[in-house]
């Protein structure tokens, strides 16, 4: 079959109402989930931590002026009921009463529907008979507000953003919102991903104690992660939180490298407004940052594992002995594959971070290239242009992150 054909019959079994059978290997299932952990996003005003029971008073708001966007800007983060709770899919195998094995799949930076990720959940799910959990990242996916995917709303949002800033460059309607909220607030970004870092956590302490019925308590759990979905798989791996991590694989597709190599700055991703508001924040004056909000400090610098390891997924040359000795550690655990063409996240840069500045990371990373035009954001498009070429690309890619996930 081809991959256009596989594709469009993915999202007919997804769409359907949640457990009907999908094909004669898998079956999807939807299971309701709650966050805890919203407390700390920006707009709550008194934060807590709550592993140390300590409290913290907004002393330090960092806030960009980019225009009055209204609600999408000014509704505090943590009120966002879409995010707090959500559903989120299970792909199973067929004919399997109670699975041993569970892998994660993340996906990409302002994704907005699993679509492009059905036919790999199924293939991942039929090929190594893991059941795949679709899990979204905080304010993506169903996780975010229908507002911010109304074309109508998101082309006006983006027409002012040009005008606004004459030299604006890849803004478009399906990056407006999340350019906004970046470029207003960069701080979402770390705080929107320790809030999912902690629903993971929660995820897997729900399935331990038995909430799915068809996964066995006693599970092996590994990570597929994609593109900034790969960045949250390393920090999951790397900080290993009370050992749920120690023997899980990591696969990663398009991913692996530190943040500041990373090259967003896409009408699918993020603008070049908001992508350099990213990187001052990130890498140019977070040390200052931190000096300045306590509560950030916290998490980062101080009794956080989870964020000492995402400081050190900043910056390729911050905390660089102590990343890649975590690296070393687990290189056994991680595999990579890389396309040549991909502009976003680099080949080259992916392979220094994983491999090491001096090559002493046993880390396997593959780089591939399609002989046909891609992109980072849609590697197998669906088009019946040159359908058999894709077709044949994505088995020879999926074959090998099966065989590395089986």
């Amino acid at each position: 079959m081809k991959y256009s054909e596989r594709f469009k019959l993915a999202k007919a079994r997804f769409y359907r109402e949640a457990g009907v059978d999908t094909n004669q290997s898998t079956f999807i299932k939807e299971f309701d989930f709650i966050s805890n952990a919203h407390y700390f996003l920006p707009g709550a005003g008194l934060y807590h931590c709550n592993e140390h029971d300590l409290t913290f008073e907004t002393e330090f708001d960092y806030y960009n002026n980019t225009g009055n966007f209204g609600s999408l800007i000014n509704v505090p983060d943590s009120d966002i009921s879409e995010n707090k709770s959500f559903k989120y899919q299970v792909y199973f195998p067929k004919d399997t009463l109670k699975t041993k094995k569970v892998t994660l799949l993340f996906h990409g930076f302002n994704e907005k529907d699993w679509d492009k990720y059905l036919v790999w959940a199924e293939t991942i799910c039929e090929k190594t008979q893991s059941a795949v959990i679709l899990f979204p990242i905080s304010f993506h996916m169903q996780r975010a507000p229908k507002f911010w995917s109304n074309n109508r709303e998101m082309y006006k949002l983006s027409s002012q953003r040009t005008e606004l800033f004459p030299n604006i460059a890849n803004s478009s309607l399906s990056n407006a919102a999340i350019s906004s909220r970046i470029h207003a607030m960069p701080q979402r970004f770390v705080w929107s991903g320790l809030q999912t870092y902690y629903d993971v956590i929660k995820l897997i302490e729900e399935l331990k104690a038995g909430k799915i019925e068809w996964i066995a308590k006693d599970f092996e759990l590994n990570l597929f992660g994609y593109s900034i979905g790969g960045f949250l798989a390393q920090i999951l791996k790397l900080s290993n939180y009370k050992g749920y991590f120690s023997n899980s694989k990591v696969c990663l597709f398009c991913s692996g490298t530190t943040f500041n190599r990373y090259a967003p700055a896409s009408k699918f991703i993020l603008d070049s407004e908001a992508n350099v508001a990213m990187y001052s924040y990130y890498v140019e004056h977070f040390d200052t940052i931190l000096k300045k909000d306590k509560f950030l400090n916290h998490y980062i610098k101080q009794l956080h594992t989870e964020g000492e390891v995402f400081y050190a997924m900043l910056d390729f040359s911050k905390k660089r002995d102590f990343r890649e000795a975590l690296l070393k550690k687990y290189e056994s655990y991680f595999y990579a594959i890389t396309l040549k063409k991909d502009t976003i996240i680099p080949s080259f840069e992916i392979i220094n971070t994983l491999n090491g500045a001096y090559r002493n990371i046993n880390i396997k990373v593959e780089e591939i290239d399609f002989n046909r035009e891609y992109t980072h954001e849609n590697p197998f498009p669906n088009t019946e242009l040159e359908s058999n070429q894709i077709d044949e690309d994505f088995d020879f890619v999926f074959n090998k992150i099966s065989d590395f996930l089986r």
